[in-house]
């Protein structure tokens, strides 16, 4: 029997938007389908690893079931990627605006910023490309069997989701993770934000706390203070971005202080008290008590996988509850029926790497693909200004290795582009192999730091040389041609003195 009702999803404010978001992604007139006999693929989740399964083999012909409990689109659309970068492009003309006099354009010396404006265009814009994502989409036009409800396994070939059984050959966990909840006294009493409420705001908070300077947390921090909030930022290292290279991180450091981001660095939080004044963080630093008074405060301590209720100790299916689903290279649980992707069981938690990782899944649950989970060269970026992007190894694991790397880096003060748009603080850092122009890693600084990394991932996918990126003509004048200018560094290693001579000799005889 069918179920009749799904449970009701709100998202706050339930304006017409967020309305329009709910009628796509979670509606709650849905009836679920009758099951099919057996399913090719049953996955549960709906985030960008669950789609992408269920629609790539949908497509290929398999018989496929979808379950969700909540959004279709899961964080990327609904609380990660989409909304946290409309919120960052509404900031970044505000930043653009304070830096307009040194282009000669005057401007007055307040921006007046109306913040439930920035908000509404947020929902308008989540609301306008989630019918890519929709149960109407999936169900109708590509064929997927789409159950809202909560999965949990019930056997070795068994789901039970809102009082149905459905009968699978191979099953995919893409049930995602969550944000982490700080184990702070008081904090819970006193309430929070994660990027899972934040955007739910209409209202802009004068005073904000952000417990955590990793990716999430700095790109919050500095959208909302462009966006007119008193921002302050704690972290327990001693840098921001510290899995970042370096001197990445320290520019956009010295970037947050310029612009005015109250930096509390190495410090423990003790407590949180609810006062009459705000919400007072009480926190340890070099030694000694002091505390901060906020008015609102967003948690930003990293993830958690979202194991829960799935059953998963019925079925064999092994996983920690900090770091998720234990798998093999190719994505293999415990349970060599049970595949899982995404977040639940990912070091990279990224929208592209659920993608790529969703790809592998299809391939070796359908046509006995053996496709590796370590083969994937994954690119990330951190959307802040400037952006940090970065693939391969970086500095610290060349350290820490004591791999033999040669490195070549182009500060974007030697280039032209970069020079005119004004933003010569960044650069461009390329790793080779040794004696070689074998790309093994590469950290990008920049505006669009995160539009410019595909050249070099596509260059380590195929094997390109760094000397090969020299031979290829870029725009002129254009920021990219910093890689190039990388790729000539390396050509000019070539040129040694016993080179040199031979030239030296040829050219004087060819006279």
């Amino acid at each position: 029997m069918s179920q009749s009702k799904v449970d009701r999803v709100t998202v706050p404010p339930m304006d017409e938007h967020n309305q329009k978001l709910v009628s796509y992604l979670h509606p709650s007139d849905w009836v679920n389908p009758q099951p099919a006999s057996r399913y090719n693929l049953v996955v549960i989740g709906a985030g960008p690893a669950g789609l992408i399964v269920a629609a790539g083999a949908a497509g290929l012909g398999a018989k496929v079931a979808l379950i969700e409990k909540h959004l279709m689109g899961g964080d990327c659309l609904n609380v990660g990627c989409v909304p946290s970068k409309a919120l960052i492009r509404s900031s970044r003309t505000v930043g653009d605006i304070w830096e307009a006099s040194k282009f000669g354009v005057n401007v007055p010396n307040s921006v007046e910023v109306d913040f439930p404006a920035v908000m509404e265009r947020m929902r308008r814009i989540r609301a306008g490309i989630s019918d890519v994502d929709s149960v109407q989409r999936y169900q109708h036009k590509l064929g997927v069997d789409v159950f809202l409800g909560s999965g949990r396994f019930t056997s070795n070939n068994t789901i039970e989701v809102a009082g149905q059984t459905l009968r699978f050959k191979k099953a995919v966990i893409a049930t995602g993770a969550r944000a982490r909840q700080p184990q702070i006294p008081g904090l819970q009493a006193t309430g929070y934000l994660t990027n899972e409420t934040v955007f739910n705001l209409t209202e802009r908070p004068q005073r904000l706390a952000i417990i955590g300077a990793g990716p999430i947390g700095c790109e919050l921090a500095q959208a909302f203070r462009r966006l007119g909030s008193e921002v302050v930022l704690l972290h327990k290292n001693a840098q921001i971005l510290d899995k970042e290279d370096v001197d990445a991180a320290n520019i956009v450091q010295q970037a947050f202080v310029g612009e005015g981001i109250q930096l509390i660095l190495e410090s423990k939080i003790e407590r949180v008290e609810q006062t009459n004044t705000g919400k007072v963080i009480y926190y340890q630093f070099q030694g000694k008590e002091a505390s901060v008074t906020v008015d609102e405060i967003i948690a930003s301590a990293g993830r958690s996988p979202n194991v829960e209720g799935l059953n998963l100790e019925a079925v064999g299916v092994d996983y920690d509850t900090q770091t998720g689903v234990f798998v093999n290279d190719n994505l293999q649980t415990t349970n060599p029926r049970i595949y899982a992707a995404g977040d639940i069981c990912m070091k990279h938690k990224f929208t592209h790497a659920a993608d790529f990782a969703a790809r592998m899944v299809i391939q070796n649950t359908l046509f006995f693909g053996r496709k590796k989970l370590s083969a994937l060269t994954i690119p990330w970026c951190t959307y802040t200004s400037p952006e940090i992007a970065h693939v391969g190894i970086g500095e610290a694991e060349i350290q820490a290795k004591a791999i033999d790397v040669d490195t070549f880096l182009i500060p974007f003060s030697q280039v032209d582009r970069a020079i005119i748009d004004g933003e010569e603080e960044g650069f461009v850092k390329i790793h080779v192999k040794k004696g070689s122009d074998k790309i093994l890693g590469a950290t990008i600084v920049a505006q669009h730091a995160g539009d410019m990394i595909s050249e070099i991932t596509l260059a380590m996918v195929n094997n390109i040389g760094l000397g090969k990126i020299a031979s290829t003509i870029h725009p002129y004048p254009t920021q990219a041609d910093a890689i190039r200018k990388a790729g000539d560094a390396y050509n000019r290693t070539r040129l040694t003195p016993f080179v040199k001579n031979l030239f030296n000799k040829w050219l004087a005889w060819t006279r």
